[in-house]
């Protein structure tokens, strides 16, 4: 019996605590508590801070027991390798040292990036109200205008933050020597015994369930508040499953569910309001012939696209009114004071504005793969009517690759920050929008004679918000706010017009001012629709002044404006022509938040959210109210979120 239990100790090599420190997994173990102490810490921080939306103690313990589970499975994925080679130590002295230096530096560089993240989580909170995802990435794309935005916008956050760095780095420089002194080897047995044991607690710690599928973030998703559920995660986790979606982004929309495709495509055919004769033969498409009258000259077509726009800022639109030339401009047009953008991104906004290509959950398809040749915009169907195609931007082209979706998909010219001379002013993001518009002008007075299409992307209103000295009175007292960047970004788009109406292309020329996207989209619901409302204008020969007040997304403004131009098309855009619907029709919206999909027929939505059940409201003073579920409308909202994936998959939005 003796010699059993001597047999065992030495197995085991735990005869006492005080031999705890000398295990090889001993760092692992430690870093770990230090790891889901710091997380626990920066998770009771951020519920402090948004402790009204989180509503009540249940709610908390709920958030942070969900932030525990959630902890454990990044540590179990991130640390697993460490931890085998930590078990594995050798007793070569050689190997073991090198083990051990790898060890040191992937647990002290692993712990540093998630503390960094978790530092930038409120700043990036603030801006998009939900934690770090698949914007970190595009951020990386820009390192220096992201750190000179987040300089100016958020200087005491960035001071604080490069000194909790700073003294992180420090800390674990002897956290890590301690914890890794005096480790020594298990014998051969203990490791036969101890590896397939913390092979099977890793693997369950990263699956973290007994069910078919493991967690994944809507198992922390327990209230309509999207940021509340976000809460109960951590930064890194929400990074790591971005990066993930990003490999597999073009099959992320059947997250929402399964449907038959030639069922999903009847469905989006039957809702889009065109005549069944006018599709093509493949009922598997949404290619159609748009008939319109046409006009014995092809006008001119100029689509300002205004940066982060909503409709809080503008006077006639109920905000808080720093748009005064907007608003004298919406008595002369089409003014939609019922119109949704379909992301929170410039991306989202340049989709849905120039190719009527509806959100998904994935990338915008300005920057996939299959969408860099061949892919219908309105600057491609506009070519076959023998335009002169440019877009003209004031920051840098390559942004969000803008300029290399453009030159490959209709688009004959690309103008941006590099091209300008002597521009007026020029900052962060490029020149000024004052800059933009006097190059839009000169560009039309001096085209030829072929009909001019100009894409037009201001950035003025686009934080750390620069604009020229001496042009406006200031709506706030500090210069660099976003109110005083809108109300230069509107006094500039006034002086445009006021010239404009002065050339000879004015009578000639059809103009769509619209946002790509609200400013800081945010909101105690699964989607914040009200800050999805954004301003749109069309002005135009021939075109009626007034409102129209139905429901409208950025999808239906190309359809709306190739009806309104007299320009006979065929394509695949699912928007309405807003000209053709019937009295009856209140009119549809599509917003993408996040991974969360809306689809809004006038006062009503179905919200879908990934691995969940869809839930239907009605939006009523700017607030989603719960609705019992009608399946029907769910079938419907469920083709239009899985439809863009099917169709960028399928190609069924190429020319052949």
């Amino acid at each position: 019996m003796t010699i059993t239990y001597k047999r065992i100790n030495i197995v085991l090599n735990m005869s006492s605590l005080s031999s705890i420190s000398r295990w090889p997994v001993y760092p692992f173990i430690r870093y770990s508590l230090l790891l889901l102490g710091l997380l626990a810490l920066s998770r009771l921080l951020l519920v402090g801070w948004q402790f009204e939306r989180v509503g009540d103690i249940e709610n908390v313990l709920t958030v942070l027991l969900f932030g525990l589970r959630f902890d454990v499975i990044v540590i179990c994925i991130l640390w697993f390798i460490p931890a085998l080679i930590l078990l594995l130590l050798p007793q070569q002295k050689l190997l073991a040292a090198i083990q051990t230096g790898l060890s040191k530096f992937w647990l002290m560089l692993t712990t540093i990036l998630i503390v960094f993240l978790e530092i930038s989580t409120p700043a990036f909170i603030d801006q998009y109200d939900t934690r770090p995802n698949r914007i970190f990435f595009e951020y990386l794309e820009t390192p220096v205008e992201v750190l000179k935005t987040s300089i100016y916008e958020y200087p005491w956050h960035f001071v604080a933050a490069t000194i909790l760095l700073f003294l992180l780095i420090r800390y674990l420089s002897t956290f890590n020597r301690q914890v890794f002194e005096g480790l020594k080897p298990w014998p051969v047995l203990s490791r036969i015994i101890a590896l397939p044991l913390l092979v099977l607690l890793l693997a369950m710690g990263a699956r973290s369930s007994f069910d078919h599928r493991p967690a994944n973030p809507s198992t922390a998703a327990f209230s309509n508040d999207q940021l509340v559920n976000k809460l109960g995660l951590s930064s890194i986790y929400t990074v790591l499953t971005a990066a993930y979606n990003l490999k597999h982004e073009d099959s992320g929309s059947s997250a929402y569910g399964e449907m038959e495709p030639q069922k999903m495509v009847d469905i989006i055919r039957n809702n889009s309001f065109v005549n069944g004769n006018t599709f093509v033969d493949d009922k598997t498409s949404t290619w159609h012939s748009q008939y319109v009258s046409t006009r014995p000259k092809a006008p001119n077509l100029v689509i300002i696209l205004e940066e982060s726009l909503g409709a809080g800022f503008v006077g006639k639109l109920g905000g808080i009114g720093v748009t005064p030339e907007l608003d004298k401009l919406s008595d002369e047009g089409l003014w939609f004071t019922n119109l949704y953008a379909t992301g929170t991104r410039s991306a989202r906004g340049i989709e849905a504005v120039a190719t009527g290509f509806p959100p998904s959950p994935s990338r915008s398809v300005i920057k996939l793969g299959l969408a860099q040749q061949k892919f219908v915009t309105i600057a491609s169907i506009l070519k076959q009517h023998y335009y002169d195609t440019q877009f003209i931007y004031g920051g840098e082209s390559h942004f969000d690759n803008m300029a290399g979706f453009f030159l490959a998909n209709g688009f004959d010219k690309v103008t941006d920050q590099n091209d300008y001379q002597n521009e007026k002013f020029r900052g962060t993001w490029g020149v000024s929008d004052e800059d933009l518009f006097n190059r839009v002008n000169e560009q039309l007075v001096n085209a030829s004679d072929k009909p001019q299409f100009i894409l037009a992307f201001t950035s003025s209103n686009h934080s750390p918000f620069e604009f020229p000295d001496n042009t406006i009175d200031f709506h706030d007292k500090n210069k660099h706010t976003v109110n005083n960047a809108v109300k230069y970004a509107d006094y500039a788009l006034g002086k445009f017009f006021e010239q404009a109406k002065s050339q000879a292309y004015w009578n000639n020329t059809y103009f769509l001012v619209v946002a790509d996207h609200d400013t800081r989209v945010f909101g105690a619901s699964l989607v914040p629709v009200n800050k999805f409302h954004i301003p749109g204008l069309i002005i135009g020969p021939g075109v009626e002044a007034r409102h129209y007040t139905k429901v409208a997304s950025q999808i239906d403004l190309a359809p709306t404006l190739l009806g309104i131009m007299g320009l006979s098309s065929k394509h695949p855009m699912i928007g309405h022509d807003l000209a053709k619907l019937p009295d009856s029709f209140a009119g549809r919206a599509i917003m993408q938040y996040d991974n969360n999909h809306a689809y809004m027929l006038g006062s009503d939505i179905v919200v879908h959210v990934p691995e969940k059940a869809a839930k239907q409201f009605s939006y009523q003073n700017k607030k989603l109210h719960a609705e019992k579920l009608n399946e029907g409308f769910a079938q419907t909202a469920r083709a239009h979120a899985l439809w863009p994936m099917y169709a960028y998959r399928e190609k069924k939005y190429l020319y052949e």
